[in-house]
């Protein structure tokens, strides 16, 4: 009975998965003569809206010296502005039954409302207030200061192998600015001059930088109508600088030990990929599935369940505008030596590069793509962003319905040939995250001190 039941809501959740893949999302786009790229979508069965604006900055815009930035700035235009006072926005929105909150990665800075439907206008009149009056100032610039700081101790340093991206990170990039995280550093946020602060929000923080993709339930032609009124005014501002810098090729394995406040050790691999959109991002994403994408994959399988040398396991593609990184980790089971881990791990790729993936494999690896696909677009907020995502990183909102495809035309092969490609010794950064406590006396305590260079 049990076993019956099973097989009935597999059918019903295959089903519904097909039907909601098959329900294509229509959207309109425009421009405004300033610049600012609209997208509009109506979902009507829910009485709410997400308001969003995504930015094309993000941390590698900025330069030496003046990481943190771009997420500095995301805090930051939370202030206020010339008609919304010091710490309004949040009230704001929470009063009239929203929420509201913002993001940033190397490439992009988003931020969002979600509101009834109702108050479509109080979300548009804090975004153009946003991005023409922002209140920036030496008070704001200073709490703003001692947030991210305080930000950081909580998520990273205080946080077991959470300085893995930091680590990882600069030693797989020495040119492109990807060589420093989103956080950025301390030292460069409290160097940077008040007039550097106003130079990047009249740089980036401009029409021509952004979109604003608009998501629920919405009369598109009132919608466009609002859109004029409030972002029609702003100026386009002058073309933001974009770096063009090529990463030159990895040439030989980077291996570092890491000393950090943890119990058990761990080791991280990150190999260089190609950045988002390519051929061969798909075909290494699916991979990462087909090793790590639930209880059955290939890693959590024998090293967790079948072996016991690993208490987790995962791999995942950081997939970054320019450039990625294709990361898998391993966080060691008690008394297991960290090279037994990493070998087998290692064994496991050496599988991929050698053994076609079985059919039967590789259909469940293409059925929990598909499903992650759909389920990125289950709510109006997920549509907005994904809009504004391809519009910004590849020029095609559309690819909301179509970018399935592309995973659909990966095969057996390309998994190999990818495996074969990118996941070599001479192409990958291999990190060993030990406790503090196995420090030798001789080397300094800071958890992110290099080893064995």
């Amino acid at each position: 009975m049990t076993k019956r039941l099973s097989l009935i809501m597999l059918g019903l959740v295959l089903y519904f998965g097909a039907f909601a893949q098959n329900k294509e999302i229509k959207f309109e786009e425009f421009d405004l003569d300033n610049g600012l790229h609209v997208i509009l979508h109506k979902d009507a069965s829910t009485p709410i809206v997400a308001v969003t604006v995504m930015y094309h900055v993000g941390a590698k815009n900025e330069k030496p010296g003046r990481s943190g930035f771009a997420h500095f700035f995301e805090h930051l235009l939370f202030e206020g502005s010339e008609n919304i006072g010091r710490g309004e926005f949040m009230s704001m929105v929470k009063s009239a039954g929203g929420a509201l909150n913002a993001n940033t990665t190397q490439d992009r800075t988003f931020y969002y409302e979600i509101l009834p439907s109702n108050q479509l206008e109080l979300g548009l009149y804090m975004e153009s207030e946003r991005m023409l009056h922002a209140k920036i100032d030496s008070v704001g610039v200073e709490t703003q200061r001692e947030v991210v700081k305080e930000e950081k101790r909580q998520r990273i340093d205080n946080v077991p192998y959470m300085s893995f991206q930091e680590e990882i990170f600069k030693r797989a990039f020495k040119e492109h600015p990807y060589r420093w995280t989103t956080i950025g550093s301390m030292e460069d946020l409290d160097a940077a001059e008040f007039s550097e602060v106003m130079e990047f929000y009249k740089e980036y923080y401009v029409p021509g930088n952004a979109t604003l993709s608009i998501a629920g339930d919405i009369d598109i032609e009132e919608t466009k109508e609002l859109v004029k009124k409030y972002f029609s005014e702003i100026p386009k501002g002058d073309e933001p600088f974009r770096p063009n810098i090529e990463e030159p090729e990895m040439q030989t394995e980077i291996r570092d030990t890491v000393y950090d406040n943890i119990q058990l050790p761990a080791v991280f691999q990150a190999y260089r990929m190609p950045g988002q959109g390519t051929d061969d991002y798909y075909a290494l994403n699916m991979l990462t599935t087909l090793l790590s994408g639930g209880p059955s994959a290939r890693l959590q399988k024998r090293l967790v369940d079948k072996e016991q040398k690993a208490l987790q396991v995962a791999a995942f593609p950081y997939a970054l505008e320019d450039y990625g990184l294709f990361i898998t980790l391993g966080l060691v089971n008690q008394g297991v030596p960290l090279p037994e881990l990493e070998n087998a791990m290692n064994e496991e790729f050496e599988k991929v590069k050698t053994e076609l993936v079985s059919e039967r494999e590789f259909q469940k690896v293409k059925n929990q793509i598909e499903s992650d696909f759909v389920s990125s677009n289950a709510t109006v907020a997920g549509i907005a962003e994904s809009l504004a995502n391809y519009h910004v990183y590849f020029g095609d909102a559309n690819l909301i319905n179509t970018e399935i495809e592309r995973f659909n035309k990966v095969t057996r092969e390309d998994l190999q040939r990818v495996a074969q490609k990118y996941l070599r010794p001479e192409n990958r950064v291999v990190l060993y995250y030990l406790p503090k406590s196995e420090q030798p006396q001789s080397e300094t305590a800071d958890s992110g001190t290099e080893k064995g260079k």
